[in-house]
């Protein structure tokens, strides 16, 4: 099969969907890959590294004609002219925060792979893993930063001084961003108050940190009660399958915290958990409401992008050789594969994304 890699476009998204290693990999299976000039400078891979490995480099045009496109975010606007029904695309596509990517893969007739709804038996998504762990910790440096009065918040340092109270986060899911997160700011000697309905994971997460982070049962007042009280509040709420991040936070809650409070919410890319966000870019990353700076970028993992890619490639190379190797039939033999599944000729396959986007559920066979 021949495998393309565009460049990415979206903006400030420096990410490159594989590396050299990768590119290795899939030519070892026999497989061509083409990946277009200048795709790994933002990573720091340069066009000699993929030549090195096997790689072909060539256009835009001559990436996205391969029979398997693997990219990092959904097509943008740009990229939508692509899109036809010979194409099989693995990537992120968030299609319940994108309705618009979702009705171009549609009449295209494209076949789409999401990484974000591949899914293990027990329920792990393997895929969306690794940049949620990444963008979890970055989180809270993020935070940290908006925190100071010369970027626009209270002038509070995380962990406080000897006689001075350090900084109040709160972080809405225990799932990988949220542990993630505040495993880094209580690292970072900030009062930490982690809240999430699984009392499973909170049991887990007390047994690590013995009490260095606050684990506290997510209810209406209680998540009224810590985001009244917070300097930082990180939304981190995830829902398995695809579909849109539930509102936990309401406008009248963030109209109760403090001025110079941060909000930074990293479940943007499935619509935003806090009612008061909406998507920003890394070139324009924030914004105030009610007093409160709101972070909100939807690709937060680019801004380091080395290690994002790496780490992508790690959980995704495995994936796509079987794709490369075996087409749609890996996604009928494969459960997680097909958890991925999203699009096919025209038709939604996943019952979440179709849910979201007010459509009927195709069942592939």
């Amino acid at each position: 099969m021949i495998v393309g890699v565009p460049a990415e476009v979206k903006t400030a998204e420096n990410r490159v969907a594989i590396t050299p290693d990768g590119v290795r990999e899939l030519t070892s299976h026999g497989h061509q890959v083409l990946v277009e000039w200048g795709a790994g400078e933002g990573s720091s891979l340069s066009d000699e590294d993929f030549e090195t490995a096997g790689a072909s480099l060539v256009n835009t045009e001559a990436a996205w004609g391969a029979d398997l496109v693997v990219k990092v975010k959904e097509p943008q606007p740009d990229e939508v002219r692509f899109l036809r029904d010979n194409l099989i695309l693995f990537t992120y596509l968030h299609l319940a925060a994108y309705p618009e990517v979702a009705k171009a893969l549609l009449a295209a007739g494209t076949t789409s792979l999401a990484y974000e709804t591949v899914q293990l038996p027990d329920g792990a998504l393997p895929l969306l893993a690794p940049m949620s762990e990444v963008a979890g910790r970055m989180a809270t440096q993020v935070g940290a930063h908006y925190l100071e009065r010369a970027a626009g918040g209270r002038g509070i340092l995380m962990g406080g001084a000897p006689g001075v109270r350090p900084a109040r986060v709160v972080v809405l899911g225990a799932g990988n961003v949220g542990w993630n997160a505040a495993w880094i700011a209580q690292g970072m000697e900030a009062e930490v108050l982690l809240l999430d309905k699984n009392l499973d994971r909170l049991r887990w997460v007390d047994q690590i940190h013995r009490g260095r982070i606050m684990t506290l049962a997510s209810n209406r007042g209680t998540v009224e009660r810590a985001v009244y009280e917070a300097d930082l509040v990180i939304g981190a709420v995830l829902v398995g399958g695809g579909g849109r991040a539930p509102t936990v936070v309401t406008a009248d809650m963030v109209r109760t915290m403090k001025p110079g409070s941060v909000i930074v919410d990293v479940a943007v890319d499935q619509g935003g958990c806090v009612e008061t966000t909406h998507e920003t870019t890394h070139t324009d990353p924030v914004y105030t409401v009610h007093g409160v700076l709101h972070y909100a970028v939807g690709n937060m993992p680019a801004a380091v992008p080395h290690t994002s890619t790496y780490a992508l490639t790690n959980a995704t190379l495995p994936y796509v050789v079987e794709v490369a190797d075996r087409g749609l039939d890996a996604a009928r033999d494969d459960p997680a594969l097909r958890g991925g599944l999203t699009t096919v000729g025209g038709k939604v396959t996943n019952a979440a994304v179709a849910d979201a986007l007010g459509l009927p559920v195709f069942e592939f066979k």
